[in-house]
């Protein structure tokens, strides 16, 4: 057999027994010594499964029969499950989600960061159903089925699914797939569509829509009718962000609120925002609480975005300094800063994975910081927390991975100890983790 040749898929259906969830949310077993991941199956469950994919480490495969179920599972409330690759857990008890991600959590803490807390947080949770206001949409003709889906994208593979709905988007959205679809489905560019930004704040609803081709006057009548019905605003992409637009009569203003603060932080479409908006006030407050904040404290707030944390920090000590790399979002933070009527903050552009110490604020001390990084983690800034004077950290992550690795050069190598930690569901029915940490340096 050449190295090309593919081994072929068995096609008679197999019984086992699942040992464990892994980090993203499949069933783990093994057939003959090698390992099979189970799409659809819980630990300790006993299913029937056939093979989607062979491989030379390992097997995927998908269940077709639960013979002997968990006691965590629940049926889908959404009947496109299981074929849709936008949820992978929505078979699993919402309280049962929370807990395995605090298991992982617990889990890479020690094998990769070989930390532990000294206390867990009680998990973060809101509601786990239509609370998605950021999402990006595929859109595609299908000419089999004689219509233009529009959604997430088939388990596995890069077609789209067949959604009537969608139970983790906004209602707004969610409830509307169809509609957007049609709609589509009736201009003359619906080939050179490929997808829509869904952008939501406490008011507003953006749509905008990839387009590579120009829209004629009656594809712009179309989308401004929907528009009108529907209660959307329309918004245009014809190249990169730079040429996002509205139609005619279409521009609005996003925002959202943090109540407990007394702010209103104002975004663009496509800026970051937590996806989640009832989940990011609550970790707001949690962040802001962990920190024990004084009003003589000087804050530095690394990877600041918008000013999500920086604006409710500064409400509460003597200053803040809010440094992030997309100079786009400084702007913007530095505006909500001037909207809120907050002065004591300062932005800074600076690449927080590039040379910094030329940085102004380098030569500045800090009592406490609040890192907010990406997947890539936060490992290039670390070894300059205590040269800041910083005693106290409050990370939050959205990558467990990266967050023991820094875990471990913050603790095992830099004299901080890892007080509290614990996860916040911000993508409930997902296998995605995010997480919150609070280090101190040892006194």
């Amino acid at each position: 057999m050449s190295r090309k040749s593919k081994k072929p898929i068995p096609q008679e259906a197999v019984e086992a027994e699942i040992e464990s969830l892994t980090h993203e949310g499949r069933g783990l077993t093994h057939i003959d010594g090698k390992t099979v991941f189970v799409d659809g199956a819980l630990a300790g469950e006993r299913v029937r499964f056939r093979y989607r994919r062979v491989q030379r480490r390992f097997d995927e495969a998908v269940v077709e029969e639960v013979l002997s179920a968990s006691p965590d599972r629940v049926e889908p409330r959404c009947p496109h499950f299981g074929v849709c690759g936008g949820c992978s857990l929505q078979h699993m008890d919402a309280e049962a989600q929370i807990r395995i991600k605090q298991e992982s959590l617990d889990d890479v803490f020690a094998r990769m960061g070989k930390v532990a807390p000294e206390r867990w947080l009680a998990p973060l949770t809101a509601e786990h159903w239509g609370y998605r206001r950021k999402a990006r949409l595929g859109v595609r003709r299908v000419a089999k089925k004689g219509r233009t889906l529009v959604g997430f994208r088939e388990r596995g593979n890069a077609f789209l699914a067949d959604l009537t709905r969608c139970e983790v988007l906004h209602p707004k959205v969610g409830e509307r797939l169809q509609v957007i679809g049609d709609t589509i489905d009736r201009m003359s560019i619906r080939d050179q569509l490929p997808q829509i930004e869904v952008a939501m704040g406490d008011a507003s609803c953006v749509l905008v829509f990839r387009v590579m081709q120009t829209p004629t006057p009656e594809d712009e009548a179309l989308l401004l009718a929907l528009g009108r019905e529907e209660g959307f605003k329309i918004y245009l992409q014809e190249g990169g962000v730079e040429t996002i637009r509205p139609l005619p009569g279409q521009e609005t203003e996003l925002s959202y609120s943090l109540p407990g603060h007394g702010l209103d932080l104002a975004f663009l479409p496509t800026d970051f925002t937590q996806v989640n908006l009832e989940l990011n006030r609550r970790m707001v407050d949690q962040a802001l609480d962990l920190l024990g904040l004084e009003p003589e404290d000087q804050v530095l707030d690394l990877f600041c975005g918008l000013g999500n944390f920086t604006l409710p920090l500064a409400k509460r000590v003597a200053g803040v300094v809010g440094v992030e790399g997309d100079a786009g979002l400084v702007a913007r933070a530095l505006a909500n800063a001037q909207r809120n009527g907050i002065a004591n903050v300062d932005f800074q552009v600076a690449d927080l994975y590039g040379e910094l110490d030329h940085q102004p604020w380098m030569r500045q001390s800090f009592s406490k910081v609040l890192l907010d990084p990406p997947r890539s983690g936060a490992l290039q800034v670390l070894d300059w927390l205590p040269r800041l004077g910083i005693e106290r950290i409050l990370y939050v992550s959205c990558y467990p991975t990266t967050l023991a690795r820094d875990a471990d050069r913050l603790v095992n190598t830099l004299g901080y100890e890892l007080r509290a930690a614990g996860v916040m569901d911000m993508f409930p029915h997902t296998a995605h983790v995010e997480s919150m940490a609070l280090f101190e340096r040892k006194r």
